[in-house]
């Protein structure tokens, strides 16, 4: 459900304080006079589509300002300068690099030598646009999964338009061809794990009965090469409320092993190991259990009690897998939270673990290695002070070589890449100055939000701002499914927004990731409001420091932020002159119906409970508009592929205000996912809208 390649182009979103709610929400029939509009691919909805879509381009593509926009984003999406990100797979690294001779693009590798110079040498492996062409399909990337130790064959899964289903075929990367009669899975939501040559472990559509209520795959079976699909070995199965099962192995010498995990909820899991039948591992399901080599980690959600010792939410612990199989429970502890930091994640390589820290929503990197008396930790060396950090093993199983990314909102995004224990990290590429940041300048802020918690916020600006209650300022927010929103380089918002002379913010509320679980924890469910209240609280202080006022405050938030731009909308109408909706959920009471909504009711509730129905009702936007309320001018994006978040909840809540009389703008990407664009082309289109849409109102 995260914000993908949008959030990065847009990065900006709003939240205000005290709600207006003047008289009683329009009644809705019963049945739904908009339900038309969930048919997704249906004659009458796409007609529909078709309409909202050509008066969006008659408002806002029609425009010099648009097609400057497209042009200066397009540019920098298909620049040569950009960073060929790389995963190591065997002796090569692998990239998939998109431009505009490329769109869907060409999945290509080199060598370590090659790629730490300025231009490398890439040997193509795959041309997707040529496979594209040969085959009639508008295939857009999903991932490879490579054989081990040979790396000579892959699974390859192609999505349809940018669909997360996809179809997974098998390919010889040395010969550059698909196997001729080799493993196919048809396209579906799923997963392929190799046991060997001749063996897949597969998670898939079976037929009739063999998926969730989630929409996704509730049986995890072993495939024999050269059998029917349907004949598959089953190994385990989940229950059809159950969100989904998925089965790997792992060929890691001396420490193969087969693992199941059984999603139950989005933020509960059992994970099992197939040995002489299937061995449970007894971890809280609320724990997030990992395996290298002989280590177990967990990763804490809640409090744990086990074996005489207590450990906070937000933990991560480590022991030997086998000690604990045999009973064993001590742990060593290697993550904490305090008040302020939280776990954003960790990296083993093959003798230590790269532990990140998230600080006051600063990153800093340590080095944890295992030892007789215990696992010692020392920073890693050359790190920057005030940036977004992450970090990567190289090829975790055999070295301990290691990539950072380091990013901030000024400062073009770097690659490094170093080896524990052999000093600072040296850069590899960088991204240039896509954009003047001369003159601008970040700061780390603080709201009170309505229950007295104080709130995180960033604020970029130039440096000689005038207070003066005009600046037009975009403010974004995601705040659910523990997402951190940390700086980042966004070329977009550079070059779109801050040059121009607007103001960008961040906002840090309650349903992120930024102080680990609990700050997560405190907006589920029935506290969604929470969410909504802080970051109303952001938008209320830029609004009283005069930073800017409500007639120049635009908000921006896509998917759980999109929920989050609901609200803003229908609850908190008066702080904000333009809302930029995207890929959106807004029919709560409707959500856990709509392709995977079913997997979220672990963070929103189930509506079928006439409990959490009460309080779903209470921030579902589309059952909360007025007819005589003044809202904010709105553009709804989403896309006709995105089988994750329904394309229905923007269509339906832009149907219901136009009934309404209300003035909104709607434009839908017939490709392109949940991430709203399936190559560079649609992708600068659907930003280029936001930026010019934002900039008409809150100039």
């Amino acid at each position: 459900m995260q914000t993908t390649l949008l959030a990065t182009l847009f990065a900006a979103s709003v939240f205000a304080q005290q709600p207006t709610m003047p008289g009683k929400p329009t009644p809705i029939a019963a049945d739904d006079a908009f339900l038309f509009l969930e048919d997704v691919t249906g004659e009458q909805a796409l007609t529909w589509v078709r309409a909202q879509n050509a008066e969006s381009q008659r408002v806002l593509a029609d425009t010099e300002a648009f097609r400057a926009n497209k042009a200066r984003i397009l540019t920098m999406l298909d620049s040569k300068a950009r960073i060929p990100y790389v995963q190591k797979r065997g002796a090569f690294f692998y990239n998939l690099w998109q431009d505009a001779a490329n769109p869907r693009g060409v999945w290509r590798r080199t060598t370590l030598d090659e790629y730490q110079k300025d231009a490398p040498a890439w040997q193509l492996v795959l041309d997707l646009d040529a496979l594209g062409r040969a085959e009639g399909e508008n295939w857009v990337w999903k991932g490879a999964t490579f054989l081990e130790p040979g790396y000579e064959r892959v699974l390859l899964s192609l999505s349809r338009g940018g669909a997360d289903a996809a179809v997974t075929r098998e390919f010889d990367v040395t010969t550059q061809q698909f196997v001729a009669n080799g493993f196919f899975l048809p396209e579906a939501k799923g997963s392929a794990s190799w046991q060997d040559l001749d063996t897949l472990l597969v998670s898939t559509d079976f037929g009739p009965g063999t998926m969730t209520t989630s929409g996704y795959p509730r049986q995890a079976r072993r495939w024999r090469r050269g059998t029917p699909l349907a004949s598959a070995t089953l190994i385990a199965e989940a229950a059809p409320e159950h969100v989904s099962i998925g089965v790997h192995h792992d060929r890691t010498e001396g420490f193969e092993r087969t693992v199941v995990n059984r999603a139950l909820t989005f933020f509960t899991d059992e994970t099992w190991l197939l040995r002489d039948g299937l061995v449970k591992l007894d971890k809280p399901d609320s724990a997030e259990a990992s395996l290298h080599r002989e280590w177990l980690f967990l990763h804490l959600r809640d409090d744990w009690t086990v074996g005489g010792s207590s450990y906070p939410a937000g933990s991560l612990l480590a022991t030997p897998l086998e000690a604990f199989l045999a009973g064993e429970r001590r742990f060593d502890v290697l993550f904490a939270p305090a008040a302020r930091s939280s776990l954003a994640g960790f990296a083993p390589t093959r003798h230590h673990v790269l532990l990140n820290v998230l600080d006051h929503v600063r990153n800093r990197i340590e080095v944890l290695t295992p030892g007789d008396s215990g696992w010692q930790r020392a920073p890693l060396p050359g790190l920057p002070g005030f940036s977004t950090i992450g970090v990567g093993a190289v090829d975790a199983d055999h070295g301990d070589d290691y990539f950072l990314t380091i990013t901030d909102y000024l400062t073009p995004t770097s690659l490094w890449f170093g080896t524990v224990g052999q000093g600072p990290a040296q850069r590899l590429k960088s991204l240039p100055a896509f954009f003047d940041a001369s003159g601008l300048m970040v700061e780390q802020r603080e709201a009170v939000s309505k229950d007295g918690t104080r709130v995180p916020y960033f604020l970029v600006m130039r440096q000689d701002l005038v207070r003066s209650g005009e600046n037009p300022t975009l403010l974004y927010g995601y705040g659910g499914f523990e997402v951190s929103m940390t700086p980042a380089y966004s070329a977009g918002v550079g070059a779109a927004w801050l040059e121009r002379g607007g103001v960008f913010v961040v906002a840090n509320i309650r349903g992120g990731g930024e102080f680990g679980p609990k700050w997560h924890q405190a907006a589920l469910m029935a506290n969604r409001h929470r969410a909504y209240e802080d970051f109303a609280a952001v938008a209320q202080d830029l609004i009283t420091q005069k930073i800017t006022s409500p007639r120049h405050l635009g908000a921006q938030g896509g998917s759980n932020g999109g929920l989050l731009m609901g609200n803003m909308l229908t609850t908190y109408p008066e702080l904000f002159s333009a809302i930029v909706c995207q890929v959106p959920l807004l029919d709560m009471l409707r959500y856990h119906r709509l392709l995977a909504g079913a997997s979220w009711i672990g963070e929103y509730g189930d509506p079928d409970d006439p409990k959490a129905r009460e309080w779903l009702r209470r921030y579902s936007p589309f059952h909360n508009l007025h007819a005589e309320t003044n809202y904010p001018k709105v553009l709804f994006t989403t896309s006709t592929r995105d089988d994750r978040v329904h394309p229905g909840h923007a269509r339906k809540m832009m149907a219901r205000l136009q009934a309404l009389g209300k003035a909104a703008l709607y434009y839908e990407n017939i490709e392109g996912g949940h991430g709203g664009a399936a190559d560079n082309q649609q992708a600068a289109h659907m930003a280029a809208l936001a930026y010019t849409f934002l900039w008409q109102q809150l100039r």
